[in-house]
This record gives C-alpha cells, structure tokens and sequence, in this order.
C-alpha cells in the first residue's frame, strides 16, 4: 500500500495532473462517461464551481509532490431539498491503481462531507467497475441501484450504479 500526503488541490498546483488523470480515464475506462478528452482551459470552470459550492478536490501526493490520486464532492442534484446530499468521485493515477490511494481520498471526501453537515453521499459507478464498487462497500456504501444500459462507450451497453453512505449530519436540518 502506497502511503502519501492529503493535500488540498489547487488550479495553480495541481489542475494538469487533475487534467492527465481524468483524461487518461476518458481515454481508456469507462471511470467516465465522456467520449473527448477535456481541454486545459476546461479546469478553471471546473475548480471555479467546486470554489462556488464549498466543496473540496483533494489529493494525494507522492514525497516529491506529484499528485497520485484526487477526488472531490460535487452537488448531486440542482434542487434546494438536496441540499445535504453529496455526490463524489474518486481518481487514481493509471500508474498508481491498486495500492490504497484511493482509501485514502474517500476517507479524507467522507471526513469533509461530515465536517460540512452532509447526510447522504452518492457514488455513481460504472456496475462493472469491481474495484470501486469493492472500495465503497468497504467503507460501508450500499448499493441503491443500478441503471441498465444508460451510458453506450466502446461499443457496448453500460450500467450505472449508485452506492450510498448515510452520515450523521446535520444536526437540525431545514426546509430551504
């Protein structure tokens, strides 16, 4: 298992190795259901809306500071009613899979959303994605249900799963 230090991520620092991994993942797994290969300028909007919903891109990296892994949590739906539920992604280096990294960006997502007063987090996951699907239920996520054949990459039909990790917050929630 591959130890490295949490990090908060930021444009400046860390958004091409953010760009090489999720590229990288386009380009080669069905992790994402994107086709093209986003576009550096792509990333200031993306750190922007993380910025603008208060949610963290952490990561992990390496004794000479290269990022392995990150993740972030994102708004799982656009109604207000949602507003203490969470939707998260993880992504580990194509070099570095399989060595604990990602543990460690979901324990660090799952300390964030419980700093934060979230209740629910939600992970949509490939269904035939073994060994995501194998780390969420590890850290207690449950599988809520699967979409059949919604997502069409590499010429084949895929399933989309959904896994969920209920959390103690917040406190006293309110209506809007």
């Amino acid at each position: 298992m591959t130890k490295g230090r949490i990090v908060q991520c930021s444009l400046d620092r860390h958004a091409s190795a953010i760009l090489d991994i999720l590229n990288e993942a386009i380009l080669n797994s069905t992790a994402l259901y994107d086709y093209v290969p986003r576009a550096p300028e792509s990333m200031g909007p993306w750190f922007a809306a993380r910025e603008q919903g208060n949610f963290p891109v952490i990561g992990v990296e390496d004794e000479d500071g290269a990022l392995l892994a990150f993740g972030s949590l994102g708004t799982f739906r656009a109604w207000p009613a949602y507003k203490y539920t969470v939707e998260h992604a993880v992504y580990v280096h194509k070099d570095h899979r399989g060595r604990g990294l990602g543990h460690e960006v979901m324990l660090a997502l799952i300390a964030a959303a419980r700093q934060r007063g979230v209740h629910a987090m939600v992970g949509g996951i490939d269904a035939a994605n073994s060994g995501s699907i194998a780390l969420h239920e590890r850290l207690g996520f449950r599988h809520v249900g699967t979409l059949p054949q919604v997502g069409f990459k590499f010429g084949r039909w895929l399933d989309l799963s959904f896994y969920q990790l209920l959390l103690d917050g917040p406190p006293n929630p309110v209506d809007g």
